[in-house]
């Protein structure tokens, strides 16, 4: 017959059609997914803006490619604290933040960061996986459209830089701090002005005067700022941050559009991150402090006992408060407290004596 094809002609004819159609399918079709996550840090800032193009390459690798995550800084494609509401309405697919930037939305969510003599890191943990910590995070993360992860651990913080010396309550009184979350309103309560400010707004912003005071992260975050070209005194500890938790958000129309495996994939990731950074500021902390002190001169001091004990009696005045706001902040309040006040039994058995005898022997 005249119309008959070969069998290798047409195996051929179909190979050629197919390697044609993959060519110019769109990647979507392919099985590929480009997603676009924004940022609240500096472009490849240590630490913060490292941490989610480390999420991004752990996720692109595990899949074979099939997720390319692209990063957007602060400010490149939304502002940083525009993030999250671009997530929750689908400009963007996945932001990684600190969830205290969103407690506009809910007080509930400074829980999930850290509060004013709140967790520590391995505390935060305990909560999260075991105290019903990631329930509570889920349900209200899911009201606006996302679901979060923690991908990230600064550990302990320091108390912040001062252009003059802390040594009394009423050294706060009219001092223009920024610090943001709930310790912003304890610095509010002793009489200072505390406000929230990007990273990137800080130094600048320092060295105007525009503020007299701010905490960060660390020495690690804090050196790579060059705050201590700003300000002469660095204070601890941190109280207002004792175990920050960053977080990674993923529209939840997003998110259910990625298969089992995937989805599994993206949350192994980030708790690999989350262990990563932890142990990176740990140790590049200290050595970032070593600098401060013996090559920049910078005077570390320690809040008095007595402001200490001020900081503590206002904070806990600040987070019942904020308990009270409303019932669901008021379940995450008693959720946590709970969960704290267990690591903490454990804590003065364990740890605590130890680390005091490591010390003193």
């Amino acid at each position: 017959m005249k119309n008959k094809i070969g069998r290798r002609q047409l195996l051929g004819g179909l190979a050629t059609g197919t390697v044609a159609a993959a060519a110019t399918a769109p990647a979507y079709a392919q099985g590929k997914r480009r997603l676009k996550m924004v940022t609240t840090w500096p472009k490849n800032f240590p630490g913060l803006g490292t941490a989610p193009e480390n999420i991004a390459k752990r996720v692109k690798t595990m899949t074979d490619g099939q997720i390319d995550i692209k990063i957007y800084a602060a400010g490149e494609l939304v502002g940083p604290f525009e993030a999250f509401d671009a997530v929750s309405t689908g400009t963007a697919d996945i932001y990684n933040g600190a969830e205290y930037y969103w407690q506009g939305k809910s007080p509930a969510f400074n829980f999930f960061t850290a509060v004013p003599f709140g967790m520590t890191a391995a505390e935060i943990n305990a909560w999260m996986n075991f105290g019903g910590g990631d329930s509570l995070w889920q349900e209200l993360s899911a009201k606006f459209s996302i679901r979060a992860f923690h991908s990230a651990n600064t550990g302990v913080q320091m108390g912040g830089w001062f252009n003059r010396e802390i040594t009394k309550l009423d050294d706060f009184k009219g001092l223009k701090i920024r610090m943001p979350g709930l310790g912003g309103e304890v610095m509010r309560r002793l009489g200072a002005a505390a406000v929230s400010l990007p990273g990137g707004e800080i130094f600048p912003s320092m060295k105007s005067g525009a503020i007299d005071a701010s905490e960060w992260v660390g020495p690690w975050n804090d050196l790579a700022f060059g705050f201590h070209q700003v300000a002469e005194y660095y204070y601890c500890p941190g109280f207002h941050e004792p175990g920050a938790a960053l977080s990674t958000g993923v529209n939840l129309d997003v998110w259910n559009s990625l298969t089992k495996a995937q989805q599994e994939i993206f949350k192994n990731a980030c708790e690999a991150e989350n262990d990563h950074t932890l142990s990176e500021y740990n140790y590049k902390n200290a050595t970032a402090l070593d600098t401060l002190v013996s090559k920049h001169n910078v005077k570390v001091r320690r809040f008095s006992p007595e402001i200490m004990a001020a900081l503590k009696k206002t904070s806990d005045a600040v987070l019942e408060e904020a308990a009270a706001s409303d019932p669901f902040t008021k379940k995450v309040y008693d959720s946590f407290r709970a969960s704290l006040e267990n690591s903490m039994e454990w804590g003065a058995q364990s740890e605590e004596p130890y680390t005091q005898a490591r010390r003193e022997v």
